[in-house]
């Protein structure tokens, strides 16, 4: 074959192209090419592969067979949706994890009262500044005594000391001996801080001991009502107190 014959054969070739998709067809996406025919071939294959897997299994399925998202599970606006189980809890399980509750309570408050007796030991109940006015009474036969009375002259000391409830020497005292600890009013007004500083730290651990009470009285009130037993409420639970019930008298074996 020559290769004008040759150039003439190829002239008359028309090009390959691709069909074209039907319009009825597009709402199914791109129209595959011969090349992908072996890609087509091993997804079906693939999809058939685990249609028989799962035949097998249902058939090979035991049909008395029970597990409890059989009646734990089910279908909600077409959502799978899961039951969670409700919590079931006796009156004797909630009384014993009430006792529970009371005792944690009671050992903290124990453990509250505790620091607090040791804080007054530390500071020997001295009053702080703001804590609260002390008051030392003096008793006296006459009110002419009561006008001519010197408190410096009758707790033996200088007016300068008067004042002060604590660390008071006596005149004799300052005449044997010079006053001992700081005098200097920068480190006295420093003390006094730090003395209040404590003050306000034992006040809230009284508070906070209180309040543990009071949370453990309420706890014990919710204890003694779970009883199945006539009760009518006397008076109403409030910050600072529980709610008050009267029980019907039940003579006990």
């Amino acid at each position: 074959m020559s290769a004008a014959f040759r150039k003439a054969a190829k002239a008359r070739q028309r090009p390959h192209r691709e069909r074209a998709q039907p319009a009825a067809r597009t709402k199914l996406g791109l129209l595959e090419k011969k090349k992908d025919y072996r890609l087509r071939a091993h997804d079906y294959h693939k999809k058939q592969n685990a249609l028989r897997a799962l035949q097998k299994k249902a058939l090979d399925k035991n049909p008395d067979e029970f597990y409890f998202k059989m009646i734990r599970a089910e279908v909600k606006d077409g959502v799978h949706v899961i039951k969670q189980p409700k919590d079931e809890i006796t009156p004797e399980q909630v009384k014993l994890m009430r006792t529970q509750d009371i005792k944690y309570i009671e050992m903290k408050r124990v453990a509250e009262a505790k620091k607090i007796e040791r804080l007054k030991g530390e500071l020997h109940l001295l009053d702080a500044a703001g804590s609260g006015a002390g008051r030392h009474l003096f008793f006296v036969d006459t009110e002419r005594e009561v006008q001519e009375f010197d408190i410096a002259a009758h707790l033996d000391t200088v007016p300068e000391l008067v004042d002060r409830v604590y660390n008071r020497p006596t005149i004799a005292t300052l005449q044997r001996e010079a006053v001992k600890g700081p005098t200097d009013p920068a480190h006295l007004k420093k003390l006094a801080q730090q003395r209040k500083n404590q003050y306000d730290l034992l006040r809230q651990r009284i508070e906070r001991e209180k309040a543990m009470f009071v949370i453990s009285q309420k706890i014990q009130t919710r204890k003694d009502l779970v009883d199945k037993t006539h009760k009518v409420k006397v008076k109403k639970e409030t910050a600072t107190s529980p709610a008050i019930y009267k029980f019907k008298f039940q003579r006990k074996r």
